[in-house]
């Protein structure tokens, strides 16, 4: 309504004019949006170089690195990678070559999933060539066939979970995620003792759980205050968005973990970065005045517990809108570094504990998923 009152009222000819030239555009053909939905063989997309918008389906059979070139093994990185008709295929005038975005490489290049190889696969992209060579480039959407809707390659998900967030990327995509997680189920803060006993615990001694920063497996029973117990860490600290415990951000399980007391509160509220002087009690980890890095092991688990926090908190039930950015801090809802976080996310990629956790969660206590643990190309697509 505010824009409305901006505008300026138009001569009557002026008028006469925009409604004739609209009622051409009312008639002028226009392109079917169903068009990109049906794959098409990958013979076709070699046929159909015009540069068009298509789905493509086919098997994946290797990397392209030159025009005549694809490899199947050792794959120098997660740029591109060549769809057949057949997963036998080896000549290469039968594959198309497909250019993998930022934001779905690490779900769909093949140094980083060469399990993909023989899989089929649906792309949706731009027919043109790529290595001077039948292309498929700037490609919109990549999923496994067969997948069921749920989207990625884990049959866990349930299909259909990720439905309202295909096709879209940016602020679109964030807002598509919250609509997913948002409204679960809430736990109490004394709910969260022993919630964390299941979701944590040690597989190799179900007596105990596992601490997440430093490593270490510790008995259950010692949750508590005291030096040497373990307790509830908020790897989103309470002061970055004045949450405190009640249900909600402060008793969220995709971002509460279990830790020695001593380290945590060494790490405190601190925004994440890297460097810093070695931490007690804790291996591998660092932390400096206002920042702190735990073990390398971890820091894509603490990436994407973060990216959760800041998509399913977006200040619209009573707490505050939590975001990344890429500073240090202190006592706000912002938290940092978001590029130390991407970098972190990439580096340390989803592992089945964490997809085991992230299954707990939904599906014993809160019913909803991290979307990050599923889809992890969605966060270059966001940040």
């Amino acid at each position: 309504m505010t824009r409305m009152l901006g505008m300026r009222r138009r001569p009557l000819c002026a008028l006469v004019l925009t409604l004739l030239l609209s009622s051409f555009l009312l008639v002028a053909p226009r392109p079917d949006p169903a068009a990109a939905a049906t794959p098409i063989t990958v013979a076709q997309a070699i046929a159909t170089q015009n540069s068009s918008v298509a789905t493509v389906r086919g098997y994946v059979v290797g990397q392209p690195t030159a025009t005549s070139t694809v490899v199947t093994s050792s794959f120098p990185n997660d740029y591109a990678l060549a769809l057949a008709d057949s997963p036998g295929t080896t000549a290469t005038s039968q594959m198309v070559y497909v250019q993998i975005p930022s934001a779905f490489r690490a779900s769909f290049g093949l140094q980083s999933n060469p399990s993909l190889m023989g899989k089929q696969i649906d792309v949706t992209g731009t027919l043109t060539a790529y290595f001077s060579h039948p292309g498929l480039k700037d490609g919109t959407a990549f999923a496994v066939v067969g997948s069921g809707g749920g989207g990625g390659t884990d049959p866990t998900i349930p299909a259909g979970y990720y439905d309202p967030a295909a096709g879209k990327t940016g602020t679109a995509l964030a807002t598509a995620l919250h609509g997913i997680i948002d409204g679960h189920t809430t736990l109490s803060y004394s709910q969260v003792w022993e919630a964390l006993k299941v979701t944590d615990a040690d597989p190799g001694n179900s007596a105990n759980v596992i601490e997440f920063y430093s490593g270490r497996s510790i008995a259950k029973t010692t949750n508590g205050g005291d030096p040497d117990d373990w307790n509830r860490e908020h790897t989103w600290p309470q002061s970055h968005g004045g949450f405190g415990t009640s249900n909600g951000p402060g008793t969220d399980l995709h971002h509460l973990r279990p830790e020695d007391v001593t380290v945590n509160s060494t790490r405190g509220n601190k925004d994440f970065d890297n460097g810093g002087s070695a931490v007690s009690q804790c291996p591998d980890c660092f932390s400096d005045a206002d920042s702190f890095e735990p073990r390398d092991s971890v820091k894509g688990d603490v990436a994407r517990g973060l990216m959760y926090m800041a998509v399913r908190y977006e200040g619209g039930d009573g707490f505050a809108d939590l975001e990344l950015n890429d500073s240090i801090n202190g006592s706000t809802p912002y938290l940092g570094k978001i590029s130390v976080l991407l970098a972190w996310h990439a580096a340390d990629p989803v592992s089945a504990a964490e997809r085991t956790r992230n299954n707990l969660v939904y599906s014993n206590y809160q019913g909803n998923r991290n979307p990050f643990v599923d889809h992890p190309e969605y966060a270059e697509s966001i940040w």
